[in-house]
């Protein structure tokens, strides 16, 4: 698709949504208001980003509280969500489903009610925003990591959504990859909440979230929330060597 991506007449807020699954508490209650253009969310593994991330657009359900998206409930209306939320997974494999690369675009756009030659101008759009122009019959499997994730992310932008929703994007991308991707990053014109362990990446946004176990702890201006990130974290693996 072509033009300006679209907006939000409501953010992304979370109304005291958590997630408890078998008696174990994945993320307590959580208010807060996602309103941003760039957000990022750092934090430890295993502390409760990606469930909170992947609350969303549905991909994990609250067990308490609600989360909307441009007003909708996502665990009552979670199609529409979908259709004004794409998500980039950290493994491009988990997205990449077709034989090749424009196949690949086109098959994100089933259902759109787009004409044919829409949906090819649409695939050139999105291939010529990564760089994978004249790569359109190429199997997405003999594509570099970085031009995998590259694909994946053009598969999403492809269908305009307003917001774009990554989980560790640059977790499996070399130096060079992942600065193209950040690069790419900077030009998209939705919204963009990204979990990363890349702290660079983090820094780029406006609004930093901080998660640890299962709790927001910090939230505010990204170079602050990351300095504390990366104090706690120097504590934490100090205290592991005395305790040793």
């Amino acid at each position: 698709m072509t033009g300006p991506a679209p907006t939000l007449t409501s953010p992304v807020t979370f109304s005291e949504a958590g997630v408890t699954v078998d008696g174990s508490v994945l993320l307590h209650p959580v208010t807060c208001v996602l309103a941003e253009r760039r957000i990022s969310i750092i934090g430890a593994n295993g502390s409760g980003k990606s469930t909170f991330i992947r609350m969303i657009n549905g991909l994990t359900t609250a067990t308490t509280g609600t989360v909307t998206v441009d007003g909708l409930n996502v665990a009552k209306k979670g199609r529409q969500v979908r259709q004004r939320v794409g998500f980039l997974f950290s493994d491009p494999d988990n997205q990449i489903i077709m034989p090749t690369v424009a196949e690949d675009i086109g098959f994100s756009l089933r259902g759109t009610g787009l004409t044919r030659e829409q949906k090819a101008e649409a695939v050139r759009t999105a291939l010529s925003g990564v760089g994978l122009t004249g790569k359109e019959e190429q199997s997405p499997h003999l594509l570099s990591g970085g031009e995998k994730q590259m694909l994946a992310l053009a598969s999403v932008t492809a269908l305009d959504p307003a917001v774009i929703v990554a989980d560790e994007p640059t977790g499996l991308l070399d130096l060079v990859n992942r600065n193209r991707l950040r690069r790419r990053f900077d030009t998209l014109p939705q919204q963009l909440i990204v979990v990363t362990h890349d702290l660079e990446l983090a820094a780029d946004a406006e609004r930093t979230l901080c998660i640890d176990e299962g709790r927001i702890i910090d939230d505010g201006d990204p170079a602050q929330v990351i300095s504390a990130y990366t104090e706690r974290m120097d504590r934490r693996a100090a205290e592991e060597v005395n305790h040793r």
